[in-house]
């Protein structure tokens, strides 16, 4: 790969990558987004914001498995964060694994208080 390339996305600091990364996200560039991301949640992997933009990047940009991988990352560190659950759910919806999705949507639901009415 190409050094500047790769230099650009790791330039800078965390905040600065941060803050790159999130106006990437915002103008939905997130394969752009997400190549800022990378090195950001190899540098803070004990944050959940930066690996939960780069789930949502992935999801974005379609690529449903690693966006899988960093949710179930956040889901194992953090068994009730609500928007990592429902997003898991989702990626395995639109890869056409409802069987799996249905519990962590479930679970989302519930953390959220929205609970079936009788």
């Amino acid at each position: 790969m190409d050094t500047t390339y790769t230099t650009y996305y790791a330039h800078g600091t965390p905040a600065e990558r941060w803050e790159r990364a999130q106006q990437f996200f915002g103008a939905k560039e997130y394969a752009t987004a997400a190549q800022v991301l990378v090195g950001l949640v190899e540098e803070v992997p004990e944050q959940t914001g930066p690996r939960l933009l780069l789930a949502r990047a992935y999801y974005h940009s379609a690529q449903l498995l690693r966006a899988e991988a960093e949710l179930r990352v956040i889901v194992e560190r953090d068994p009730v964060e609500h928007y990592a659950r429902l997003m898991l759910g989702r990626t395995l919806e639109r890869q056409g694994r409802h069987e799996e999705a249905g519990p962590h949507l479930r679970i989302a639901s519930a953390l959220a208080g929205d609970f079936p009415q009788e």
